[in-house]
């Protein structure tokens, strides 16, 4: 990738190499980092250097063109000062993202009603081209705006949402469909408006094969925290007897939910809440009424699968961990991973170890672990 604005937009921290470059600095560096744990190969998921991110955000800034009188819209990022930098492409988002971006803000720009005081544009899209377009303002949407929006998703086939303080206007959906090709089978999602999604799809679906491809089929339940809209969720379930799955967001659990239907998956049970609370539930420490329709004490775990915000693992969560046969441990952090680490190792033996490069060109990247019980 050579963009335009490689060295002064500060979404990518990695411009000054190329995308083996970048890449190979930061698998040394994560294997510097888990040195002290294990010495195995990793494996190591590439991303495609551009056009790899189906969910992006942008500042909406306004220019005074003075020979025209009137003011002009452009995207806009932070630059390495955290100024504004007015940019009119970005390499990184999807190729669905990138066309649509100057034609809906041509149309956004011909009308007062439409553009006066937006704040931010939110764009999300899928593999099959759905895409979702959120609008973001400092002032009240009435009626007119939502006529003219309206003529707007008709005439470029997409889906808006305006969004003002405690105000949300859906035209017509708030969602857009996915369809995930993972090992050959297909699998539908339904991603919210709001809702988490992993934004490289095409690392995203390696991610979840490379779970699959080290996870033997079982007639032992798997327990999973921080499910998320069930992403991992579905495609594992298809290797357990049944499966009970945590998650605290709300709008996830929908997500979830909807998305199990879309597949017809009937072995999985979700439970809105957190993990902290799960653990106490599963430890019989407390009773929750919102488990009052599922018994614990039917399912026979023999994995556990976590994928934790950047915070990792609490206490008691890694605790609970400690109990199981087999630990899947998707991370967002590598800071956070290489300190849960050092208690799970105590219990169990890692026997995988993967590098996902989600974020091309930045110097953040994922990882997975398989640990097996001593």
């Amino acid at each position: 990738m050579n963009c335009n604005y490689f060295s002064t937009c500060a979404s990518c921290t990695l411009y000054d190499k190329t995308y083996d470059e970048q890449l190979n600095y930061k698998i040394q560096r994560e294997k510097t980092r888990f040195e002290n744990f294990t010495n195995i190969e990793f494996d190591i998921i590439k991303s495609s250097e551009k056009n790899f991110r189906n969910r992006a955000e942008f500042r909406i800034w306004w220019e005074k063109d003075e020979k025209n009188d009137k003011d002009i819209l452009f995207y806009a990022m932070n630059d390495f000062n955290k100024e504004i930098l007015q940019v009119d492409e970005c390499q990184m988002v999807s190729s669905t993202i990138s066309n649509l971006m100057p034609k809906i803000l041509n149309e956004l720009q011909s009308d007062m009603i439409l553009s006066f005081r937006l704040f931010a544009i939110e764009f999300l899209s899928s593999s099959t081209n759905d895409i979702l377009v959120s609008l973001i303002y400092h002032k009240k949407l009435e009626q007119d705006w939502a006529d003219l929006a309206k003529k707007i998703e008709t005439k470029l086939n997409i889906k808006i949402i305006g969004r003002s303080r405690k105000q949300k206007i859906v035209l017509s959906d708030d969602f857009i469909n996915e369809t995930l090709n993972i090992e050959n089978k297909d699998f539908f999602f339904a991603y919210e408006e709001n809702g988490f999604t992993q934004p490289n799809t095409a690392v995203n679906v390696q991610m979840i094969e490379w779970v699959l491809q080290n996870t033997s089929t079982s007639q032992k339940d798997l327990c999973e925290l921080y499910c998320g809209g069930g992403n991992f969720t579905i495609p594992l379930s298809t290797k357990f007897r049944k499966v009970l799955a945590t998650e605290i967001s709300k709008t996830s659990i929908k997500s979830a939910l909807r998305n199990c239907n879309l597949n017809d998956i009937t072995n999985i049970e979700f439970i809105r809440m957190s993990a902290e609370d799960f653990v106490q539930a599963l430890n019989k420490v407390r009773d929750f009424n919102r488990l009052k329709n599922i018994d614990l004490n039917s399912y026979n775990f023999e994995t556990i699968f976590m994928d934790p915000p950047r915070s990792g693992l609490d206490d008691t969560t890694r605790n609970l961990a400690k109990n199981f046969e087999n630990i899947i441990y998707i991370s967002c952090n590598p800071e956070t991973l290489h300190r849960d680490l050092e208690e799970l190792t105590k219990t169990h033996k890692i026997v995988k170890f993967a590098l996902f490069d989600q974020f091309a060109f930045t110097e953040h990247i994922e990882s997975g672990v398989l640990l097996k019980k001593l």
